[in-house]
């Protein structure tokens, strides 16, 4: 009889709490019980480090972070560049459960990335669409301009408008 054998390889999952000047990883590989740590600064010499190091373990790669501005935007490229899959956790969501699991709303990039990995393996995790990769980075570009040029017009009507307002005048023509 033959023997069938299936191999499951569950992905390595790392966690990234992304912040302006170094982002910290947190990587958990399915069949080990401690968790590699790892600060990694916003540099490309240290991106390709990270990759290497996630491409040496042979597996797939399932890679979770909080989008933070813009800092999140190299970092995901050449993550996605080099083929690992790519999710979003929601601040929202990370917010409440670092509440729920430390009680408390006390924030540090390494309980962050805990709790973001914790949040991958109970699946609370969104879809990761880079604008640059999926040609929608004008659109984005776009949409940032017009709400800036919106709440500057805005402003300014308060300022012309503020100062002859007269809360007498107002309720007379009401």
């Amino acid at each position: 009889m033959t023997d069938i054998i299936i191999t499951q390889t569950a992905p390595v999952l790392v966690a990234i709490d992304i912040s302006k000047a170094r982002d910290e990883v947190l990587i958990a590989i399915a069949d080990k019980k401690r968790c590699r740590r790892l600060t990694v600064l916003n540099q490309l010499d240290d991106f390709n480090r990270l990759i290497t190091s996630l491409a040496c373990y042979g597996r797939p790669v399932r890679v979770a972070f909080e989008a933070t501005g813009n800092y999140h935007r190299a970092l995901a490229y050449h993550l996605a560049a080099a083929g690992f899959e790519l999710k979003l956790v929601s601040s929202v969501a990370l917010a409440r459960t670092r509440e729920a699991l430390h009680n408390s709303w006390d924030k540090n990039d390494p309980k962050d990335a805990q709790v973001i990995l914790h949040m991958m393996e109970i699946g609370n995790e969104q879809f990761y669409h880079d604008p640059l990769v999926r040609g929608t980075n004008d659109i984005q570009e776009l949409s940032k301009t017009h709400d800036i040029v919106s709440k500057s017009k805005t402003e300014l009507w308060h300022r012309v408008v503020a100062p002859s307002f007269n809360p007498l005048s107002a309720a007379v023509f009401s």
